[in-house]
């Protein structure tokens, strides 16, 4: 490196140095900087308090230059920005408390304008792992196809993958916690049994779960309440586990498990269950889907839809205009995902002439469950990276820490509305709900 390119390199680092200092001061961020020639921000910040790293001032110019959650995703999962000391978690906990108007305010503009054009024209080097890797690219009209490509992108990652975080049945939706303190595998056998619950199941109930995952809850449902199960999903790799499961537990004569599009089944059922599968659906697709619920439930049976909901917007258009961290999550996670809120679920129902019994969000629960979860596999980091790489591990890790921050700040709620075929007379529930909290 020529001498004039060592003068331009350390002057960068001064620049940025001089930057993230005047603006820690300006919000009050107790966290620290390592940077890449090893100097921290302030100087001789401890090395053992929790500290942001940047590992090449390509990061700092990709930033500069597109200051877009994209840019930090990226970095990220290439490890090009890093915490040490510490997790998603404690950087949130630490989050400045000054409002991002009253900063703007304060920062230094000529500081911040000179540090931009020292970056302005260095290359963002690399990788950049997720350029090709983009859910969002992918098909959300509802067909069989398109929702196959959809769940195989996110469902189909690895079993084992998906085991090193996940309880002992493999239950991949919100735990219901009748404690606090209670472990992931007691929290989730609590899940399963209050849905039964909820629906009432009783010995010879024909019973459908949409979304079975890998067949924890039909296999519930069968050993504890009697009923005969049939669960469908789109997953191949949790169809070979659900299947294994059956065949372990010796209950081939009551439950079945089915690789098929949820439109494309036939057939009527007492009670039916939709548990954390209604977000890949799509909202243009909601008619088809409680149509399809409509026609496959028996008259009084009951339904129980489970489903991840935003806050309302002041109208539809608002609503449908998706934030950057909702972008995010169908490139990078959830291709095809789309949630809506409460009121529309509920008027949904009503509309394909459901009766709406009971409402119960558990959004609390779904901060507790993701929290874990994100503990549990950054424990198993290692086995992880073996398992799916470094990228998806470290993808996988923020967006479990992302969802449990978005649910404890109720950003997103989590809701169970129980519902009925519309008919005329007694709806077959008790005259209170104390039966499901004993």
């Amino acid at each position: 490196m020529s001498p004039s390119a060592n003068l331009r390199g350390e002057a960068r680092l001064l620049s940025i140095r001089q930057f993230l200092g005047h603006a820690r001061d300006q919000l009050s961020f107790d966290v620290g900087f390592f940077l890449w020639d090893g100097s921290t921000v302030p100087a001789n910040w401890p090395s053992s308090e929790l500290t942001i790293v940047i590992t090449d001032e390509g990061a700092v110019a990709a930033l500069t230059r597109r200051p877009k959650l994209d840019t930090i995703v990226n970095l990220w999962v290439a490890a090009r920005i890093d915490i040490r000391n510490g997790s998603i978690f404690d950087l949130a906990a630490r989050r400045p408390r000054v409002r991002t108007r009253h900063f703007l305010k304060r920062l230094d503009k000529r500081l911040a304008l000179a540090t931009a054009i020292k970056f302005a024209f260095v290359p963002r080097g690399g990788p950049w792992p997720l350029e090709d890797i983009r859910g969002d690219r992918a098909r959300a009209d509802g067909s069989e196809d398109a929702n196959r490509k959809n769940i195989h992108y996110h469902y189909d990652l690895s079993n084992a993958f998906y085991a090193l975080f996940l309880d002992p049945e493999m239950v991949y939706s919100c735990a219901y916690f009748t404690d606090w303190g209670n472990d992931l595998a007691t929290a989730q056998h609590d899940k399963l049994d209050m849905i039964c619950r909820k629906l009432r199941l009783r010995p010879g109930d024909a019973f459908l779960d949409i979304g079975c995952g890998w067949g924890a809850l039909v296999c519930h449902a069968a050993r504890h309440y009697g009923v005969r199960a049939h669960g469908v999903t789109l997953a191949e790799q949790q169809i070979a586990v659900a299947n294994d499961k059956i065949i372990r537990l010796g209950l081939q004569d009551r439950v079945t498990v089915e690789l098929i599009d949820y439109a494309k089944l036939e057939g009527s059922y007492d009670k039916i269950a939709s548990i954390g599968m209604f977000e890949h659906v799509g909202l243009r697709n909601h008619p088809v889907y409680f149509d399809t619920i409509h026609r496959l439930l028996k008259p009084r049976g009951f339904y129980l839809h489970h489903a991840i909901a935003r806050r309302s917007a002041r109208d539809d258009k608002s609503f449908r205009k998706a934030t950057a961290e909702q972008a995010a999550l169908q490139r990078y996670i959830f291709p095809g995902g789309e949630v809506d809120h409460l009121g529309m679920s509920i008027a949904n129902l009503e509309r394909h002439r459901f009766e709406v019994h009971d409402m119960e969000n558990w959004r609390e629960h779904y901060a507790r469950t993701t929290r874990l979860w994100h503990d549990r596999l950054d424990a198993n980091r290692e086995a992880a990276e073996r398992e799916v790489g470094s990228v998806k591990t470290r993808l996988w890790l923020a967006y479990l820490a992302g969802c449990s921050l978005g649910f404890e700040r109720a950003a997103m709620g989590v809701f169970q509305t129980l519902a009925s075929k519309r008919s005329r007379g007694p709806s077959g529930l008790p005259p209170t709900r104390a039966d499901l909290y004993r």
